[in-house]
């Protein structure tokens, strides 16, 4: 059984954040900077309007108190290979991936020197964050495209690699909202050896070096463990038959609580020794 491994701090939002009322999440990812030195990059790469998702941005991070705001502005594929968008991942304390096509992000930055720095900045421990189609690409493998708001059927979700900043796992967002149990059940039947997580829109988990992650907003996160699952009837054959999955375990976590990535296992925080 593979574990889940880490490739720096990471903040998964399910999409659709609040951008106008209390901005609870993107607070807490404002709160991972200092607002007056740091850089926040936000990296547009995902969507087909990049000059309006930067504008929306700019506004409400600037609203929250970031004073140094840039933009990471990908449109082609040759411009993951100028230099300064290299230097502005360089110099950037925390990186905001919007969503839009998660394709769009794998296909334009991958094995670029774009790409490169997004894993180096990872490793040395600066945020990456993402929502929705930026929430996907997180994973070495993520969900494209696959059938909503029925019961789960076999082969019928279509995968990719994604960039990898958290390996052995699978994300979907938009998760109760668009109906996407049964295609993350799906997912985890295909590849036993990965955890499905399924994130609520306004709803995130801050993830730290060390594999704990930590339930944010108004949602619930949904975690599939399929390591235990005793029978499938996964394969191609027949492959229009609804799903059938024994022995998976379903872990279903608000804000406050944690779940341990590498053990897979949930725990609630600790009482002080204070409180009775």
């Amino acid at each position: 059984m593979k574990n889940v491994e880490l490739n720096g701090n990471l903040i998964i939002i399910g999409g659709a954040e609040d951008k106008e009322g209390r901005k609870e999440i993107l607070k807490k990812v404002c709160e991972c900077l200092d607002k007056e030195n740091d850089m926040l990059l936000v990296a547009t790469v995902a969507t087909e309007y990049p000059k309006e998702a930067a504008t929306k941005y700019r506004k409400v991070f600037g609203e929250l108190g970031v004073k140094n705001i840039e933009i990471l502005d990908i449109s082609v594929r040759d411009d993951a290979f100028i230099e300064g968008n290299s230097k502005l991942i360089e110099k950037a304390s925390l990186i905001f991936f919007t969503g839009g096509d998660q394709l769009r992000i794998t296909s334009l930055i991958g094995g670029s020197p774009v790409y490169d720095a997004l894993k180096e900045a990872g490793k040395k421990g600066k945020y990456i964050v993402g929502t929705s189609a930026g929430a996907s690409v997180m994973s070495d493998t993520m969900v494209v495209e696959g059938v909503e708001e029925e019961a789960p059927r076999k082969c019928a979700l279509k995968m990719s690699p994604g960039i990898g900043f958290i390996e052995n796992v699978i994300i979907d967002q938009h998760f109760a909202q668009r109906g996407r149990i049964g295609r993350l059940l799906t997912g985890v039947a295909q590849n036993p050896q990965v955890l499905g997580v399924g994130i609520d829109e306004n709803t995130a988990i801050i993830v730290n070096a060390d594999g704990i992650a930590e339930v944010a907003g108004v949602g619930a996160v949904y975690f599939v463990d399929g390591s235990q699952i005793s029978y499938t009837n996964v394969s191609e054959q027949h492959s229009d038959e609804v799903l059938s999955i024994f022995n998976v375990r379903l872990h279903v976590l608000k804000e406050g609580n944690k779940f341990d990535l590498i053990r897979k296992l949930p725990f609630e925080e600790e009482k002080s020794k204070n409180e009775n």
